[in-house]
Parts: C-alpha cells; sequence; structure tokens
C-alpha cells in the first residue's frame, strides 16, 4: 500500500503535468479550461482514442453552439412581441 508521502508526490506530478498541458493548450487556443483539459486526459489515459475525443468535444461545441444561438433568437422575438 503506497504511503502518504508517495501518494502525495504522483498528485503534485499530476498537476504539474495538468499545468503544462494547460498552457500548451492555452496557446493552442483549445478552449478547454482546467477541468475539462484534466477529463480528456484521464479519457485518454483510460484508453479512449484521442482523435475520437476531439471529433465529440468538437460535436458538441457545436450542438451547444447551435442551442445558444437558437435560445437567443427566440429571447429576441420575445422581446420584439
Amino acid at each position: 500500500m503506497p504511503n502518504a508521502e508517495g501518494i502525495q508526490h504522483k498528485r503534485e506530478a499530476a498537476r504539474e503535468v495538468i499545468d503544462v498541458l494547460q498552457e500548451i493548450a492555452l496557446l493552442l487556443n483549445t478552449k478547454l479550461n482546467r477541468t475539462q483539459l484534466s477529463l480528456s486526459v484521464s479519457l485518454i489515459e483510460n484508453g479512449v482514442n484521442p482523435e475520437a475525443l476531439a471529433t465529440v468535444i468538437q460535436q458538441l461545441r457545436k450542438v451547444g453552439d447551435k442551442a445558444r444561438h437558437e435560445v437567443s433568437g427566440s429571447e429576441m422575438a420575445d422581446s420584439i412581441t
């Protein structure tokens, strides 16, 4: 069983990796926040295909953008009537 010091070291190492990945994500303008980035890394570490994950994220963004557009359009129509 790992001791508390070993567990703490692993957490610090994981935090450093996410820090570096977040900087890269910002430079590449991925628009992934720290939580989303961390979850993506975890999914990939657990066997999810990175290209498939990227495709799903892109599709979810399109759906979200469309939904936001529809909501703002209906709010606009409500304010006119």
